[in-house]
């Protein structure tokens, strides 16, 4: 698997684990610039490709994503390699991922923090349900989750406004990191005198601070 690595490489800075969405692979524009603006922080940020979007790349067919239970199997396959990669030079590990990315990662994140793999959870652009389907929720788990979780979400994203998911009984562990007027790629619109820059930043931040918080 090929990996796509921000920041510290080594010593003891914890390292984040980062799935892409379902759509587009690990180096989109999106994701290069939040792993580099959160390894911009001292931290270590690795990215990986799902194995259909790399079939989609090989075929040029658009493969959809298997189900869950297959990329549940890919993530975890990802955190032995890391865990391995780490555990002597006592690296904490946190895992997360944009959109689908992060909501797989949040559905092996309690019971990998159980057996004290992992620190802690980070979902940017949270799927809470499919756009213009607000009664199709995809929150089951969020709502007994134990593993600390950090959720960067903008304000408007289609997939989850504020208003929305501030009206949902989320577990106590979660705490959101809003992006004002964000989409779900934390842009803004021009009107609202915010920046995509600015919002990106914020969220970086948010993140570095939440896994520092959580490192030993």
């Amino acid at each position: 698997m090929e990996w796509l690595i921000d920041g510290e490489t080594t010593g003891k800075a914890p390292v984040l684990l980062l799935a892409h969405g379902a759509g587009a692979g690990a180096d989109t524009p999106f994701m290069r610039r939040m792993s580099a603006a959160i390894a911009d922080h001292g931290l270590m940020v690795v990215r990986f490709t799902f194995g259909y979007m790399r079939r989609r790349r090989e075929t040029g067919r658009r493969i959809p994503p298997p189900k869950a239970e297959q990329l549940m199997r890919e993530w975890r396959q990802v955190v032995d390699h890391w865990l391995a990669e780490t555990a002597e030079a006592g690296r904490p590990l946190f895992i997360g991922g944009k959109s689908m990315g992060g909501r797989i990662a949040s559905m092996i994140a309690d019971s990998l923090f159980a057996q004290g793999i992992i620190r802690g959870l980070v979902c940017l652009g949270y799927p809470f349900h499919p756009p213009g389907r607000p009664e199709t929720l995809r929150i089951d788990h969020l709502t007994v989750l134990s593993c600390p979780g950090l959720i960067c979400q903008g304000d408007r994203d289609p997939f989850g406004t504020r208003k929305e998911v501030e009206a949902l009984a989320l577990s106590p562990a979660l705490r959101f990191c809003w992006l004002p007027d964000g989409d779900h790629d934390f842009k803004p619109r021009v009107k609202s005198g915010e920046t995509w820059d600015g919002n990106m930043k914020r969220a970086a931040r948010c993140v570095a601070e939440f896994i520092l918080a959580h490192a030993p």
